[in-house]
């Protein structure tokens, strides 16, 4: 059995997608999908990076490539009714639901809830009102496994968060989604043919290529 991480930002449409479309991308393989939640933002900060969204013409072209990206694939997405938004209540409610077998982990459940609750329906991702019901909704569907419920905006969560965020930094990740097997970082929801090839056995990541491609020159620095 293979273990992937899966790490994630509800607020990228990417991530989004790329979730949606991953069960199809791993069938007929023995795998594992570990969904790790991580601040978008604060891997932008550390790159010196700004969003998609935080640029006016990439902004606009990102919102008409996801509307099409999402029909030509039959996945459900709507814009929420502003983005970019503050991601932090969706990334601590759904490690509040971590269980001790999985620390900073989501479950496949709840990390679809979070994605539903942002790119389905077209309402505000950051309503106080909206995410007050998703927590009920997720206490509801976990009291079986959680004891006990630890609190969003405990220290315990917000750590965990950190902590996410602090590896998926120190595994080179830049963005979401990041699919990240034996090591190798698969960037982006356009990643997963490649991330399947690789999985199968590609001969291609055998060839020397994917170390070569860390050893080009850098011609000029701006």
């Amino acid at each position: 059995m293979r273990d992937i991480h899966f790490y994630y930002d509800p607020i990228s449409p990417y991530a989004h997608l790329a979730f949606e479309r991953l069960p199809q991308a791993l069938m007929g393989l023995s795998h594992q999908v570990h969904y790790k939640p991580v601040l978008f933002a604060a891997l932008l900060k550390a790159h010196g990076q700004l969003g998609p969204a935080e640029i006016p013409a990439k902004r606009d072209w990102t919102y008409r490539q996801i509307a099409w990206l999402a029909q030509h694939h039959g996945v459900a997405l709507d814009l929420p009714a502003a983005h970019p938004f503050n991601p932090l209540p969706l990334l601590r409610l759904g490690l509040s639901t971590a269980t001790p077998d999985m620390p900073g982990e989501t479950s496949r459940y709840v990390t679809e809830q979070l994605f539903h609750h942002v790119w389905h329906g077209g309402l505000d991702a950051a309503d106080p009102a909206r995410i007050e019901a998703l927590q009920a909704r997720l206490q509801d569907h976990m009291a079986q496994r959680l004891k006990p419920w630890q609190a969003p905006d405990g220290e315990a969560v917000k750590n965990s968060l950190r902590a996410n965020t602090d590896a998926a930094l120190a595994l080179g990740l830049f963005g979401v989604p990041a699919m990240v097997v034996d090591g190798r970082v698969f960037w982006g929801q356009d990643a997963l043919p490649m991330l399947r090839a690789y999985l199968d056995g590609d001969a291609w990541f055998q060839s020397g290529a994917w170390e070569a491609a860390a050893q080009t020159p850098v011609g000029v620095r701006r």
